[in-house]
């Protein structure tokens, strides 16, 4: 493959104004790049798929324009990407203008001074992406089930009341089998929806809470106590307050025997607090009780390490329990989407999180590794020292993104305290083998793709596996595989970030609603129960009120897309058989596979979720890959902090809790702890407000004025601290 060759000057010259055209054939990343970052755009030439029709001859001359003057700062050539060749996997031709050696912070675009053709404006300073950091973490915030989202935390046009928990639904859930036995109620309410749908997979949500400790672990100053979620102000780096609302929610799934329910299948409406539908819970299983077993283990480090001790206690027993249930009772399956459960009760969910024998290998693998980094008992390393060899990697010497999850945990051995010596080595080995492969390093070194962001398969949630590919590229230098590639696997991993923002040739920011914060053609609608289509207040930017909330990152291109079989004349009725038709899918269908993109939102027999439907497990590791590029103005939380022991949370049980709801709340909170108890109220400042006595129950704070307040909790020997915030 020819590599990219420019020569360029450095200059500062008025440019003319005149008819500049902004273009579709000149990309960049639309937020732009950090003073550091290689900094390349694309210009690209429509060969095949949805624009073909279109032709674009590139200038002989570009410019890096400051926006505020007009001056080009540098100017200079680009030439073609492979001799010219047409790119399969975008249709396009390709040529590339690299202006990296540009580091003065400002705002540009690139201009085809020969066409007067020119890019977005975008920005080169070192916070460029702690906005988008921000806003992508608030997404999970948006997606909290059973909490009220309310200003000032909720931007204006999506606030909404709480979800879910009306008569039979979270707080009152029964089993799918038996929904008419209230013996089998139990509180299941929080967690977050888990994608475009509100159902809630418990390994999945083990999965979204991983890879969020993973970010903040791997660079704890990257995070800030600001993104106005209810939390901020609070002393803890918001994400791990977002962490802990999903790591709540996985306690109390979990059962007295320490197994841990397995689903929780929910109504839909728009917006969310409308859904009046019964909720139901599936049985347990051994694959989301080991998910949980490693979510609580390495949550339980991470929060006493940030000074909530006795949280972290909590996670570490029942982290035990679930691995001491999970070695008793090693085979327990459930299946969510069973045809017999369709046929009963109408299915509980949607996508079927169940694994084999090998996913429940990977995941005991992955508690245990957890449990022996936060515990150092031998039973756990002995347990992955016996049985690493079965992980693909070890075996096959191989990488890819659909087991980036399994790859880590074979990583995160290697930095534990104690780990067999000979153990890490193989792992590293194998690793750097698979990683130097050819869909990894090898790509990166030819240079095989035209958007500098190789992926081998594009298939449905392809962003989500760009994110997973960038960090297994990075993951070469954040487990120390190989020193000498340690500048590439920056460099790697940063370009899917371009991709993502807008490097790609359908120029699309791919996080919704983002045009005010910074993108110029970002997702301006997606599938989402909440953000519906026909929605008069939320299904398309510009054409309904507000649009969808910003800052979700939609499935992506899928050039596996079909509208439903049943399609275009067996739909059940005339009616039905029309919707096949309301919308033109040729942009998506048959197109090149990176172009396999268009922002629709239908739901059947349209099927859009398998382009545009969002996911926490896209979300998770965007956050965690962006959160490597940006200025790291957080710190590190020490010391004591206050903390609300949660438990495991069946009914016998219940008498450990404190709870205050609800929190926020524009009238008067109610507390409940068991017994008798006194409360000290005080300013977020340190003034005290008031002080009462109470047994079981008491309300207090109607007469509060809006803001952020402490609620001291003496009942007995214990000492609670709660955050209360009026609105």
């Amino acid at each position: 493959m020819q590599r990219l060759l420019l020569f360029f000057s450095i200059l500062f010259v008025p440019i003319a104004l005149y008819a500049q055209t902004i273009s579709p054939y000149i990309v960049t990343d639309q937020l732009g790049y950090r003073p550091a970052s290689k900094k390349i755009a694309i210009l690209r030439d429509p060969v095949q798929g949805q624009d073909a029709a279109s032709v674009y001859t590139p200038g002989a001359s570009y410019a890096l324009v400051d926006a505020t003057n007009n001056n080009a700062v540098l100017t200079g050539s680009a030439l073609a990407w492979s001799a010219g060749a047409t790119d399969a996997v975008s249709g396009d031709k390709v040529w590339r203008f690299d202006f990296s050696s540009y580091t003065t912070p400002g705002r540009y675009y690139v201009l085809d001074v020969t066409n007067n053709f020119r890019s977005y404006e975008f920005e080169i300073k070192d916070d460029v992406y702690n906005n988008a950091l921000k806003q992508a973490v608030r997404s999970f915030f948006y997606q909290r089930s059973g909490f009220a989202k309310q200003a000032p935390f909720a931007e204006t046009g999506w606030t909404d009341g709480a979800s879910h928990v009306g008569t039979l639904q979270d707080k009152e859930c029964r089993i799918f089998s038996a929904p008419n036995d209230i013996t089998t109620q139990r509180d299941v309410h929080g967690g977050w929806y888990d994608a475009g749908d509100y159902n809630k997979y418990t390994v999945w949500t083990g999965n979204y809470i991983i890879e969020l400790l993973k970010a903040y672990e791997e660079n704890p100053t990257a995070w800030t106590d600001d993104y106005n979620i209810p939390e901020s102000g609070n002393g803890l780096p918001d994400v791990l307050d977002e962490i802990k609302w999903g790591m709540d929610y996985l306690l109390r799934l979990q059962k007295t025997d320490g197994s841990l329910i397995s689903i929780v299948g929910v109504a839909h409406a728009s917006p969310p607090s409308l859904a009046n539908g019964k909720s139901l819970y599936g049985n347990v299983n051994t694959s989301a009780t080991l998910k949980a077993a490693a979510a609580y283990a390495y949550g339980a480090k991470i929060f006493d390490n940030a000074g909530l001790g006795c949280y972290a206690d909590s996670l570490e027993a029942a982290a035990k329990k679930a691995w001491d249930w999970a070695v008793a009772n090693p085979s327990v399956t459930w299946s969510n989407n069973d045809a017999a459960y369709v046929i009963a009760v109408g299915g509980v969910g949607g996508g079927d999180m169940e694994v084999d024998d090998y996913g429940r290998t990977m995941f005991k693998l992955e508690a245990a590794v957890q449990l022996f980094d936060l515990t150092g008992a031998s039973v756990y390393k002995i347990f992955f020292d016996n049985n690493y060899t079965t992980s693909h990697l070890i075996e096959w010497y191989y990488t890819y993104p659909f087991e980036q999850a399994h790859q880590e945990t074979m990583l995160y051995y290697t930095k534990v305290s104690g780990a067999t010596t000979n153990v890490v080595n193989t792992i590293k080995s194998r690793y750097n083998t698979g990683i130097e492969g050819n869909n990894s390093f090898k790509a990166y070194d030819t240079d095989v793709d035209a958007y500098q962001s190789y992926l081998e398969a594009y298939v449905w949630g392809s962003n989500g596996n760009k994110c997973s590919q960038g960090l297994m590229l990075y993951d070469t230098k954040q487990y120390g595989i190989n020193s000498a590639r340690d500048a590439d696997a920056v460099n790697a991993a940063e370009r899917y970030i371009h991709y993502i923002h807008g490097l790609n040739p359908v120029q699309k920011f791919y996080l919704s609603n983002f045009n005010t914060h910074g993108a110029d053609n970002s997702v301006a609608t997606f599938y989402h129960s909440w953000f519906a289509h026909g929605s008069a207040l939320w299904d398309k930017v510009g054409v309904s009120t507000y649009g969808p909330a910003p800052g979700f990152l939609v499935g992506g291109a899928n050039p596996h897309y079909d509208w439903n079989s049943c399609c275009p004349s067996d739909c059940g009725s005339p009616g039905n058989n029309a919707l096949c038709t309301s919308i033109d899918i040729s942009k998506v269908k048959g197109q090149p596979d990176s172009k396999s993109y268009m922002d629709f939102n239908e739901s059947w027999p349209i099927d859009s979720w398998e382009v545009t439907e969002n996911s926490c497990g896209y979300q998770a590791p965007y956050i965690r890959l962006l959160s490597k590029f940006v200025k790291q103005n957080g710190s590190s939380p020490v010391g004591s902090s206050p903390c609300t022991i949660t438990g495991t949370i069946d009914q016998q049980e219940a008498n450990s809790t404190i709870t205050l709801y609800p929190n926020p709340s524009s009238d008067a909170f109610q507390l409940e702890i068991k017994g008798s108890f006194h409360i000290n109220v005080y300013t977020a400042e340190g003034k005290w407000i008031e002080s009462m006595d109470g047994t079981d129950k008491i309300n207090f704070g109607a007469n509060f004025l809006p803001g952020l307040y402490e609620v001291q909790c003496i009942a007995g020997e214990r000492t609670k601290v709660l955050k209360a915030v009026k609105y």
